[in-house]
């Protein structure tokens, strides 16, 4: 097990108010690794502050993070990567200085592991799902892989206060409550029009596979025919101020929402459950209709991480793909933190839109008796005047200090300033993809074919949130 801290610590005081200010970085290095002396990559796919953790000390402050990694590395195919959570102590001494410098400010130490599994005991895999286990002992029809294990393409994680997690995958896309040990004691099927749906003959059914085959092998599966699409389940999820409800939000629009011939251009209108998780068993209380941002002449920005402020606003990260070191393109064109509010927007639970090929957007136009729930700009990652001041960019040159393309943790913090009640500090994580030269999974030394090391980011913001 390798230690990492990460930081060097250097304060300004800050003015009393501020609109987003860049005020901390940590980077992990993409050769770390953790206790189960596996690659301690692609942790910043989810990321909560655990609950009563947070203190501040003077000028300083200091924490606790749960953070999680998704299916393993998989940029040449899914492997057997067992799911878990990874633990830091974070510290934070924000820096506000307007001179360049060096990355600093926040400081991650790993804590420790928690590897999950399923109610029998059995961890789970990153496998792409083969198959599926019958509906039993309280649980529904489970995705699994070859292996028989249930297969977890984990994104996004929220702590209730009480031990336990909630994780959302991608592969169902469902939402699994788990132990404080890590086993799964729950999970919740959203309804038919989020389950992917494919055609055998004339005979449809349901199927978890993203179309991801192990490493080693080709299959070619497409699109669903219904429901989520390949690799586009529940990105974002998110749990109110009382811990009473559960907020869940597909990455991008299900298949029966778009047109095929135009997928990416036209997976605008994505859909957000909300669970009430009061009863034993949750219950779907509202879902609604997000309109997902535009840029670039229509292109759309999918959204990799969900935040709630309150019950009905919310801070949603929306990015490009293919920008960033090691990407297509030096730069990311569209990389924000948007704010969400669901207050007004129609609610379709419990409708016809929610059975198979139940529609919002027939061929991605929305139907206009839907109100969908309202965003508006709140934080512009690729700003280079901020980045620029810890050394980093978006943008050429493409190294290890142009901004990765995968950011998909948020987590919010108060500032704790009497002069500034609604300023709190957002941490953003990146998703590395386990990219590195020197991996280590399932017991075997891997090096990625892109060449590359792509180092794990924590960025930590100064925000004010508006008022209600």
């Amino acid at each position: 097990m390798r230690l990492i801290l990460v930081s060097t610590f250097c304060l300004l005081l800050a003015p009393a108010t501020q609109a987003a200010t860049l005020v901390g970085v940590a980077r992990i290095p993409s050769d770390a690794t953790d206790q189960m002396g596996e690659t301690l990559g692609g942790f910043g796919s989810g990321m909560a502050l655990v609950p009563g953790s947070w203190q501040r000390h003077g000028t300083h402050y200091s924490g606790k993070v749960t953070m999680l990694p998704d299916r393993g590395w998989n940029t040449e195919g899914t492997t057997d990567y067992h799911g878990r959570l990874q633990n830091f102590r974070l510290t934070l001494a924000p820096y506000y200085g307007a001179s360049p410098g060096p990355e600093q400010g926040v400081t991650l130490a790993y804590s420790g592991s928690v590897l999950l599994k399923d109610s029998v005991g059995q961890p789970l895999t990153g496998l792409d799902p083969s198959t599926v286990r019958p509906a039993e002992r309280g649980f529904p029809d489970l995705p699994i892989g070859p292996n028989r294990h249930v297969s977890f393409d984990s994104e996004g994680v929220v702590l209730p206060g009480d031990g336990t997690s909630w994780i959302s995958d991608e592969y169902g896309p469902y939402i699994y409550h788990f132990a404080a040990g890590g086993r799964m004691i729950g999970a919740i099927r959203p309804p038919d029009a989020f389950i992917p749906m494919r055609l055998t003959g004339e005979t449809l059914h349901q199927s978890f596979s993203a179309a991801s085959p192990p490493t080693g092998e080709s299959y070619k599966m497409g699109e669903p025919i219904s429901g989520r699409q390949n690799n586009q389940g529940f990105e974002g999820l998110a749990i109110n101020p009382a811990h009473t409800r559960l907020f869940a939000i597909l990455q991008s629009a299900a298949v029966q929402d778009t047109d095929p011939d135009k997928l990416k251009a036209t997976r605008r209108y994505t859909r957000m459950v909300e669970y009430d998780i009061t009863p034993a068993q949750p219950k779907l209380v509202h879902e609604y209709v997000v309109a997902l941002p535009v840029y670039d002449d229509g292109a759309v920005a999918a959204q990799s991480e969900l935040l709630a402020i309150d019950d009905h606003r919310f801070l949603l990260l929306c990015r490009d793909s293919g920008g960033g070191f090691v990407g297509k393109r030096d730069a990311s064109q569209f990389r924000r933190v948007e704010l969400l509010d669901i207050a007004g927007a129609s609610d379709i639970a419990g409708t016809p839109r929610d059975a198979v090929n139940g529609s919002v957007a027939p061929k991605g136009v929305l139907d206009p008796s839907l109100t969908p729930a309202r965003l508006s700009d709140f934080l512009d990652m690729n700003d280079n005047t901020q980045l620029a001041r810890f050394g980093l960019h978006n943008g050429a040159p493409n190294d290890t200090h142009d901004l990765y393309e995968k950011w998909e943790g948020m987590a919010l913090a108060p500032v704790g300033d009497p002069a500034a009640p609604d300023d709190y500090f957002l941490f953003t994580a990146s998703d590395n993809d386990f990219i590195t030269q020197h991996g280590m999974m399932l017991g075997k030394p891997y090096s990625d074919a892109s060449g590359k090391n792509v180092d794990s980011l924590v960025l930590a913001w100064r925000v004010t949130l508006p008022n209600q």
